[in-house]
């Protein structure tokens, strides 16, 4: 094997597992919010207050319950992250280096008196930078592609949340999934929620680096040297200088947060169309026919149940994912800079 093909594998490596690591911290602490969630959105019926009373009325009581559905949803978002941030590594590296199109504009160092403005070429990540476009299709693909793969399991998490299916294990929900719907069970919702998926992660990786970008202007680091910033530009990768950790972790947090609460807002209806057509494919059967029933029977406040416990989440949630995601990765770059790809470990 070459020393490109060995580095490249290496470094696949590292963004799958800070991907997982940073998908089953998120999953876990965050269970209750979208258990709840997929309550509120079963039934047009049911609010917060109704979810909540079930739960409290529920043999297992409430907090036992809040956390129903744990297991496949850490196994999702888990492996769902590390493919995506893998995947989505994968694209930006390629369409930087092959693509000039949708690669960002080089930074240049501007200097003056031996003092470069404090926010010049400074940069909260490491990771390879695209242009707007760039962004929008690298988060809509990896994001689709992740969503294909992962469908069972989101089918599998949902109907464990739901009050629908007492299910009792995983291996009996698939089995039963599998007896009732065959294989295409696992699949039920695919569509609405790659028309949900593709735009939220798209939008959600441009936003995402927009607002990193941004951020980093409004609030500058103290004077750095033209030397100091050069030595930590050229160990960031040519990406630009390294700005301290506690910073880049407030920004690359706050980033997370705006950008998810404006996503989840723009694609909150596909999420709701989704939750009915995997809780009850026989009644909602596509996307089309479900939007068209929910909206005569319910309105349009339908479609957008669930918005408040969703935007909460997916705002933590993603704003943990990337926060912790790109500080595992800064610090396995520095050290790949320092040691050699042989030694790194996360």
């Amino acid at each position: 094997m070459s020393d490109g093909s060995r580095k490249s594998g290496t470094k696949s490596t590292f963004h799958f597992v800070a991907g997982l690591g940073s998908g089953v911290l998120s999953a876990i602490l965050l269970q209750p919010i979208d258990l709840l969630k997929t309550r509120v959105q079963q039934s047009g019926k049911h609010s917060l207050r109704a979810a909540l009373a079930e739960l409290r009325s529920s043999q297992q009581g409430l907090l036992p319950s809040l956390w129903r559905g744990t297991l496949p949803s850490a196994l999702r978002t888990g492996f769902g992250s590390a493919i995506y941030f893998t995947t989505l590594n994968t694209i930006r590296e390629n369409a930087a280096r092959h693509l000039p199109s949708l690669a960002a504009a080089a930074p240049t160092i501007a200097a003056a008196s031996g003092l470069v403005t404090p926010n010049a070429n400074q940069t909260s990540s490491s990771l390879p930078k695209l242009s707007n476009t760039g962004n929008l299709l690298a988060g809509a693909v990896a994001r689709s592609f992740a969503g294909f793969i992962l469908m069972p399991l989101t089918v599998l998490k949902v109907r464990y949340e739901s009050s629908f299916y007492k299910y009792t294990s995983l291996a009996g929900a698939a089995r039963d999934i599998a007896r009732t719907e065959g294989a295409r069970g696992f699949f039920a919702g695919f569509g609405a929620t790659a028309i949900r998926d593709a735009p939220y992660a798209g939008l959600y990786v441009l936003f995402y680096e927009k607002s990193k970008q941004h951020l980093s202007n409004l609030f500058p680091q103290p004077h750095l040297s033209t030397t100091t910033l050069e030595a930590a530009a050229g160990q960031d990768g040519g990406g630009g200088g390294r700005m301290s950790q506690s910073r880049a972790a407030s920004i690359n947090f706050a980033s997370g947060v705006f950008s998810a609460i404006i996503c989840s807002i723009i694609s909150n209806p596909f999420d709701a169309v989704k939750t009915r057509i995997q809780l009850q494919p026989k009644k909602y059967r596509n996307m089309v026919q479900a939007s068209r029933k929910m909206l005569a029977e319910e309105g349009v406040r339908s479609m957008m149940d669930g918005l408040a416990l969703r935007m909460s989440r997916k705002a933590m949630s993603s704003a943990l994912a990337w926060t912790v995601y790109e500080e595992l990765i800064r610090r396995a770059e520095g050290a790949w800079t320092k040691r050699g790809p042989e030694e790194v470990q996360l």
